[in-house]
C-alpha cells in the first residue's frame, strides 16, 4: 500500500517516539503519520484496527529491545549481580548521553496510562515485566537461588530499574541509577 519500503518501521519508531515523549492520550494518529511521512493509508493498513493495535506493536517492539539488553548482559561470565549493576550504569551512559531526554520508564509512558482502558494493552504491559522479570529469573536459578526467592528477587529488580530511572529524569541527575547500582549485591547477594 506505501510507496515507502520501510513505512510500517517509520511509523512504529515514530510512534514509539511519541508515546514515549507525550504519552499515548497526547498522541494523535494525525500526528504520528504526518512525523513518520507516511501516507495515512499506510498507518490503517498496517494498524487496521487503530492507536491500540499500533500502541500493542511498541510496547512489542520495546520489550523485545530491552530483554536483548539484559540478557547481553546476564549471560556474559559474570555474576548476576554485576550483570545487573552493568545494565544500570548502561542506563546511566544512556541518560547523560541523551541529556535526561527521550529516555522514560516504561511503566510510565504506557503500563500506568494504558492499563486502566484497554485490558488487552494491560495485559501486553503485564508481560513485558514478566519478560523482563524472567531474564533475571533465569540466571538466579542458574545461581542456585531458590525458586520463589529468584522470583521475588526478578520482580524487585526490575521496579528498581524503573523506579531509579523514573528518579533520574525527574531530578536530572544519575544519582538515583548510581544508587541502585551500589545497593544491587544487598538485593541479589
Amino acid at each position: 500500500m506505501s510507496n515507502k519500503p520501510n513505512a510500517r518501521e517509520a511509523i512504529v519508531d515514530t510512534a514509539s517516539r511519541l508515546f514515549f515523549t507525550q504519552g499515548y492520550h497526547a498522541t494523535g494518529l494525525n500526528q504520528i503519520i504526518k512525523d513518520s511521512d507516511s501516507p495515512k493509508g499506510s498507518l490503517y493498513y498496517y494498524f487496521p484496527h487503530g492507536k491500540e493495535e499500533l500502541a500493542l506493536t511498541c510496547i512489542n517492539k520495546t520489550s523485545e529491545i530491552v530483554v536483548r539488553q539484559l540478557r547481553q548482559y546476564v549471560e556474559k561470565e559474570i555474576t548476576v549481580i554485576e550483570a545487573v549493576q552493568e545494565f544500570l550504569h548502561q542506563m546511566v551512559s544512556d541518560a547523560e548521553e541523551s541529556d535526561f531526554k527521550g529516555m522514560v520508564p516504561f511503566s510510565f509512558w504506557v503500563a500506568v496510562e494504558t492499563s486502566c482502558i484497554s485490558e488487552e494493552l494491560r495485559t501486553a504491559c503485564q508481560t513485558v515485566f514478566m519478560d523482563w522479570q524472567d531474564v533475571i529469573l533465569q540466571r538466579l536459578l542458574e545461581e542456585g537461588t531458590d525458586t520463589q526467592l529468584a522470583a521475588d528477587k526478578a520482580s524487585v529488580v526490575v521496579s528498581l530499574f524503573e523506579g531509579a530511572l523514573l528518579q533520574t529524569l525527574t531530578c536530572r541527575s544519575t544519582g538515583p541509577l548510581l544508587a541502585a547500582s551500589r545497593l544491587v549485591p544487598v538485593l541479589l547477594g
